[in-house]
């Protein structure tokens, strides 16, 4: 069976949305126990210890580690800051507008935007402070519950990654792509325990309210796949 019969096959299936329906309930259930919890002080004791895991023991103004690792988070989260993302965005939506999928560019724009709102909303409403166990290596000011960087981050690279995977006829490359939105998602969200600014329940929460409206707008959209004549 070719890959194209095997990608039309699919669509007769319901597997993708039952999947994307279980991901959207899991992760909203997992966002909302998180707060829960952090309501009632449950997660104190493991946010505690896993942000001091990233601190010289002894000294809470230095991080654990080899010297690189400090660059290394800051590197990182920068990638998940609203001016990296924000270019991002406008990149991904010009490359498709150029390549005439402007109902993709569209979605795209559509789904980073208002999950970006809806974070801020979510910050406003929980008010949770940041951490102040330990210094903070970067300078922040919003509230700490959910993370930003790792919620936006979420949303951002893996809406595209979810894109992409649908006009993208070969599945390595497919794989390829989920994989390293995921990872990039992952280690933008750890550099934020690193330097300090979030606890690790804030981050947790992040990564399920950023993958719950990546997979939200991957379900509620229908996009053609890549063994149509014509894609977006």
């Amino acid at each position: 069976m070719t890959l194209t019969s095997d990608l039309r096959s699919e669509r007769n299936l319901p597997l993708r949305p039952i999947l994307l329906i279980g991901t959207v309930s899991a992760m909203v259930l997992m966002f909302l126990w998180l707060w829960f919890e952090v309501a009632e002080g449950d997660l104190k004791a493991i946010d505690t210890s896993l942000l001091l895991a990233f601190r010289t023991p002894g000294d809470l103004h230095t991080m654990a580690g080899p010297v690189w690792l400090r660059q290394t988070m800051l590197d990182l989260t920068t990638l998940g800051s609203a001016t990296m993302l924000t270019i991002v965005i406008i990149g991904s939506a010009s490359f498709m507008a150029l390549k005439k999928a402007y109902r993709t560019s569209l979605i795209l724009l559509g789904a980073t935007i208002s999950g970006s709102v809806a974070v801020a909303l979510l910050k406003g409403f929980f008010v949770r402070p940041r951490p102040i166990l330990v210094d903070h290596l970067v300078i922040e000011h919003s509230a700490s519950f959910p993370s930003g960087h790792a919620a936006n981050s979420a949303i951002v690279y893996l809406t595209i990654a979810a894109l992409f995977m649908r006009i993208e006829p070969d599945l390595r490359t497919r794989l390829f792509v989920l994989m390293a939105a995921i990872l990039l998602t992952l280690a933008i969200g750890i550099s934020r325990v690193a330097l300090g600014v979030h606890w690790p329940s804030d981050v947790l929460a992040g990564w399920m309210f950023g993958a719950a409206w990546a997979s939200l707008w991957a379900l509620v959209v229908k996009l053609p796949r890549a063994a149509d004549p014509a894609v977006a």
